[in-house]
This record gives C-alpha cells, structure tokens and sequence, in this order.
C-alpha cells in the first residue's frame, strides 16, 4: 500500500496543489487546515509522513509537532515563510526530520517527501552489528538506541547522526560532512546540525551518558567515552 501523507495547511489552494501532486506521484492522503484537527486526523490514520505548516490558526504547527513527537516518530516536514528562521531551528530542535521554505515548487515538495520516507524506511545489510560506545548501544537494524539498556526517544535524523558519530568513536566530523550523512537529499543549512545534536545532547543526558557527546570548537562534533 502507498504511503499516507497527512497534508496540514490553512490556505486551502495550496492544501489542495499539494495533495494533487501528492496523489500524482502515487501517494494516499489526508488534509487539515489547523492544528486541532490535525492531531485528530493524526491520531485516527496514522500517516506515515506529515506535511506540517508552522503559521497554523488555534494550534501552531510547533505545537502539533510537540504533540506528535510525543506519540512517536512519525517523519514530519515543516514548512515555513522565508522569514521564520527561527522557526526552522526550532522545529529541528522539537524533533521535525526536515523543513521546506515558501514559495516552493511543489515538484520539489514532493522530491523532499520522497527523500525522507526514504531515509526512514532505508533498509540495512544484514551484518550491520550493533555500535557501541561507552554506555551507548546502536541497533541499527531495529533503529533503537539505549543508554544503559534505556531506549533513547531519537528521531530518524538524530538516529542517522548518532550512527554516523558512532562509526568512528574519537573522530572529529565536521558539520558539512555531518549534514551530508544524515539529510543527504536536503538543502538544509550546516547549522540544522547543531539543532538536532543539541536534542541528541538532551536526551543522552537525561540517560546519564552527555558526557559522551562532544563539541570540537572550529570544527563539529565526535563521539567518545571521556577518561
């Protein structure tokens, strides 16, 4: 069956562009055009990819993705004006897997959508053996990460980075070669990095494992177990 893309949009033209280009390539959908009734929607049809406006009446497109996080992991593309670039980090840092900015060209939308769903059903080799750093374990088939057999609540863009870290305990990765490992299809600026690593941060910490995260100045970012 076809991926279910929930569409929530307040101006109804555009709603309705995006889901013709939606159905074009093949893909289910759904609409809403707040964001009261997109966790309604949300919660009956379980979509597997949501197209998230931020600028939403009643309840903002941040709170929806708040809400939705917090029921799992369901990829989620925000989209902004050009002016809300605040808005962009801060939708990164609430868990949002990708942001594109208006006016777009729904073609690219749709590039965008393809691209994330297909990061998050990316199917792994067989001998992929778990990664291990300190108290930090790595199941890269079952996208699980746990710190002292506690399972972190990471998005697939924070799983991808964590791995990436992982692979090479001790290098330094730059945020260019971080960028590319993780949101490999976006045209995300190097500083959404810093978004997502800052909740990778946040939720090792609260495992007890931040100090294995650390941010090499001038550079990016490496994965030890400090001595």
């Amino acid at each position: 069956m076809s991926a279910l893309i929930l569409i929530v949009e307040d101006e109804p033209q555009l709603a309705e562009v995006l889901e013709a280009y939606a159905r074009q390539e093949g893909y289910r959908t759904e609409r809403a055009g707040d964001g009261v009734s997109a966790l309604t929607v949300f919660r009956a049809a379980s979509p597997d990819l949501i197209l998230l406006d931020v600028m939403l009446p009643g309840k903002s497109g941040l709170d929806v993705l708040k809400a939705v996080r917090a029921d799992g992991q369901t990829p989620v593309i925000m989209v902004t004006a050009r002016a809300e670039e605040t808005d962009q980090i801060v939708g990164l840092e609430l868990g949002a897997d990708d942001y594109v900015v208006k006016p777009f060209r729904p073609r690219e939308v749709m590039a965008r959508v393809k691209a994330v769903l297909r990061r998050a059903s990316a199917v792994l080799e067989d001998d992929e053996k778990p990664l291990r750093v300190g108290v930090l374990e790595i199941d890269r088939r079952a996208v699980l990460a746990r710190v002292s057999g506690q399972i972190l609540n990471l998005t697939p863009a924070e799983f991808r980075l964590l791995c990436h870290l992982a692979e090479a305990p001790g290098r330094a990765f730059t945020r260019e070669e971080l960028l590319a490992a993780a949101l490999p299809d976006s045209d995300a600026l190097e500083r959404v990095v810093d978004a997502h690593l800052a909740s990778v941060r946040r939720k090792l910490e609260a495992g007890g494992a931040g100090h294995l995260l650390h941010t090499v100045r001038g550079v990016g970012y490496r994965l030890e177990v400090s001595t």
